[in-house]
C-alpha cells in the first residue's frame, strides 16, 4: 500500500521520503509503537514508574503518561502488565529485561 501511495504522490510532483516507508514498516513490525514508545514500554516492563521513566528520559511525567496511554491503546491492553506481556510476544523485549513473575 505504501508503494502505491508513494507512486501517487510522486505523480503529483512531490518528493517521497524513503525514510517514511522504512519508518512505517518499523512501526508495523513493532505493534505500531514509535521508537520512543518502544523505549517507554521497555522501562515499564522492568517495573519503573512514570516518574522514574520521566527522570531517566529527561521528559515530564505527563509526557510519559501520554506515551503509556498510547502504548495501551496501540497494543490493545488494559494494564502495564498486559502491555509487557504483549510487547514480549511482539519481540520488543529481551527476556533478560523482564523480571520473572
Amino acid at each position: 500500500m505504501m508503494d502505491r501511495i508513494a507512486k501517487e504522490v510522486a505523480a503529483l510532483g512531490e518528493k517521497v521520503e524513503p525514510r517514511s516507508r522504512a519508518r512505517a514498516d518499523a512501526e508495523l513490525s513493532g505493534g505500531g509503537l514509535t521508537r520512543r514508545e518502544t523505549e517507554v514500554v521497555r522501562l515499564v516492563a522492568v517495573g519503573k514508574t512514570n516518574k522514574e521513566i520521566a527522570r531517566e528520559l529527561f521528559l515530564s511525567p505527563r509526557t510519559i503518561d501520554m506515551h503509556v496511554q498510547n502504548i495501551l491503546v496501540k497494543l490493545d491492553c488494559r494494564s502495564r502488565a498486559d502491555a509487557t506481556r504483549r510487547a514480549t510476544e511482539l519481540g520488543l523485549l529481551v527476556a533478560e529485561e523482564v523480571p520473572p513473575p
